[in-house]
């Protein structure tokens, strides 16, 4: 009798169960990832080599390179077509900040003209275009973990938002998205993946998780 597909024979499922504890045995046991995400490239640098480690992690990737804030827009749930594209479970935004705006290179006259709007998204930008339902969203540029922004996202319906208060180092923010999918990896909640990451050292102590758990949201201290 021929197997279901995507069932694991029960011997293998024995023999996986002595091994270390780790969402990489679903992909051993057969499915081609254990968790989808979207990685959003706003020319920040490293978004491409996170992927590719992200994908040695059993994570299902999809890259998409922003070159225009429609792109963005797309990508962020708010494309009103025949058949929007579905948001994945965790998004990570791969770009520069200021001031709790996410830059975007600016477009030449005759193309800005067209986009909604140009140069940076903020919280007006976010809560008028995105719609994230119960994804989690994760940011690497300087100062987007700013409240007014966090805010914004959550406000989008996004379950939680990763960012930094401060402004780290440009390789720091490489590695942050990728010590925490190690840490998710390896069965640790959001909450405890963070906390890891805060502890490792003073450079990521500045990311911080956001939620709305709480009236008024919370923040990891």
């Amino acid at each position: 009798m021929k197997q279901p597909r995507g069932t694991v024979d029960s011997a293998e499922a024995r023999w996986l169960a002595t091994l270390r504890p780790s969402r990489i045995r679903e992909v051993q046991g057969g499915r081609l990832a254990w968790t989808r995400v979207d990685l959003l490239d706003i020319e920040e640098g490293g978004a491409r080599a996170l992927r590719d480690a992200l994908e040695v992690f059993g994570v299902q990737v999809t890259y998409v390179p922003v070159g225009q804030p429609r792109h963005l827009i797309a990508a962020l749930g708010g494309d009103p077509g025949p058949a929007p594209r579905p948001v994945a479970p965790y998004v990570i935004i791969a770009c520069h900040g200021d001031e709790g705006r996410i830059l975007i290179p600016e477009l030449a006259p005759e193309m800005a003209r067209f986009q909604p709007f140009n140069g940076e998204l903020g919280p007006a930008e976010v809560r008028a275009h995105v719609e994230l339902p119960g994804s989690v969203v994760i940011l690497t540029g300087c100062d987007t973990g700013d409240p007014e922004l966090v805010d914004a996202f959550l406000d989008a319906g996004a379950s939680a938002c990763v960012a930094p208060s401060g402004a780290p180092f440009g390789y720091a923010s490489v590695f942050a998205p990728l010590f925490l999918f190690y840490e998710l990896t390896e069965r640790r909640t959001l909450r405890e993946a963070v906390a890891h990451l805060r502890a490792h050292d003073e450079e990521l102590s500045m990311w911080h998780l956001h939620t709305r758990s709480e009236p008024g949201g919370t923040r990891d201290p």
